[in-house]
Formats: structure tokens, sequence, C-alpha cells
């Protein structure tokens, strides 16, 4: 049942309590793809970042003072993914940690068993980052960037937690649970040719619709797709269709669909 996760009585009492009307404003002025969503799906969503907010640990470092607005905005983008699907919101993401600026990660320290002349790689910038055992991190500075501009296919919020959908299989490795083996058949066949077509297509210097980024594995692949996905949808069902179909049919959400609706009702 798609609100199963409703079942849980502290969940319960926590929809028990009006949904603040600040919090409505800052999805409306932050989150500009909540206003592409028909009435039930933007109810169903303001549920999830009620208790999604709730429920996770959330920590600001850097100097960074943590408030709602930084809370709602990550909360109503991060729903959105699982706004179709079955879940236990998140269950192994217990905590969220947001950096003012981009962090820089330091470099790996030397093994006992490396060599003197072995160069140390330097720190690397990071503008979000996910764990499998772990806490999500990300950037407030990126997450606003992100959320502004619903349409450029870039959305570090969407991108790291893809992964925390991945690693519900137990690692990332760009294949999430799914129903049976006939789906996990067809995304196989679906993901293995677009990554070749776009190793294909990066090699030859051509423009690509991913990105060369997505080609660093089958979990990066997953987690840009899933970003263009729900930001580019109309030009992904165009030039992508086979892809397109596999992620609308995972995560049971139309979203080439609804940006047609809403640019009618314009």
């Amino acid at each position: 049942m798609l609100f199963s996760w409703l079942a849980d009585r502290r969940r319960h009492k926590i929809l028990e309590q009006p949904f603040p009307d600040s919090w409505a404003e800052i999805i409306r002025a932050r989150v500009p793809h909540y206003e592409w969503l028909d009435e039930a799906e933007q109810l169903h969503l303001r549920q999830l970042v009620q208790v999604f907010v709730e429920e996770k640990h959330w920590e600001a470092l850097g100097g960074l003072e943590l408030d709602d607005d930084i809370r709602v905005t990550i909360a109503a983008q991060a729903c959105l993914l699982i706004l179709g699907l079955e879940h236990s919101l998140y269950r192994k993401v217990d905590s969220i940690l947001v950096y003012p600026h981009t962090v820089v990660a330091p470099p790996p320290k030397p093994s006992f068993f490396s060599t003197g002349t072995q160069l140390t790689t330097g720190g690397m910038p990071i503008l979000g980052q996910a764990f499998t055992q772990g806490p999500v991190i990300l950037v407030w500075d990126a997450v606003r960037q992100g959320a502004a501009n619903p349409r450029d296919g870039h959305n570090v919020v969407f991108h790291e937690f893809a992964h925390k959908i991945d690693m519900l299989g137990g690692h990332a490795d760009g294949v999430p649970p799914l129903a049976d083996a006939a789906t996990y058949d067809a995304w196989i066949e679906v993901f293995t040719r677009e990554y070749e077509a776009l190793r294909a297509r990066t090699d030859s210097g051509r423009r690509t619709y991913l990105g060369s980024y997505a080609l660093t594995n089958g979990a990066e692949f997953f987690a840009v797709a899933t970003e263009h996905f729900f930001e580019q949808p109309i030009e992904m069902e165009q030039e992508h269709h086979a892809m397109y179909v596999v992620l609308r049919d995972f995560y049971r959400q139309d979203t080439a669909a609804r940006v047609r609706r809403s640019r009618r009702a314009k």
C-alpha cells in the first residue's frame, strides 16, 4: 500500500499537527518542482516532509546556523524522489549534515605499506556525499542553487538521495532494489546500453545529455540519470526513451507528463 509508511503510530502523531504555513512558503519559494505537482501530490509531499524533518537528525557544520529554511528545502527535494514509492522514508538515513560552502575532503592518509616516493593525493572539493552506513552530507550553497533552477539537470539533493535509494540493495552499484527478475533484466539491459552509448559519445568529443561524470561508475550513472529524470524529463523521454520508461516505472512518476501539464496551466 502506497501510504503504508503512515502506519506507524508515532508518524500519525506527527501528522496530527498542522503543516506550518511558514514551511509551505519555504517550499513554494525554494522548490519550483512543487508547483508542477497536482493537489494530491502536494499534500503527500507535505506529509513526507513533515515526518522527514521530525525523524532525521540534522546537524549544521562549518559555522552554518541550522533553521527551517535549510531543513524544509532539503526535505522537500529528498521526498520528491519517493513520492510514488513503497518506502520507509529513507530508513537508512539517520543524519543529514549540512555545510555552508563547498567542502574539501581531506586527502587519504598514507598507508603503512606506501613507499616514500608515492605522491599524496590532495583534498577533493565536494558538494554532497552519501555513505552506505552513514549520513548524507550536503553543502547549503549547492542545495539552494540546485533547487532554484529546476530545469538545468543538476540537483545535489536528488543526486545524493538517489545514492541512498541505490544503497537499499546493500551497496551503491546503480541498481536499486527492483520488483522482480524481469524488471532487473530490463534495467540492466537499458542502463548498460545507455552507459556504453554515453561512453562512445564522450570518447568522440560530442555533447552528451548526462555528461561525462555519469561514466564514473554505475552508481553515479543512476544518480545523474535521476537528476535529469526529474529536471529534464521531456528531453530524456525524447532522446533516451527506454531509460525514461525504466525510471518512470521505478519511481512511479511520469515527470514528463507533469512538466507538460504545468506548462499548459500557465
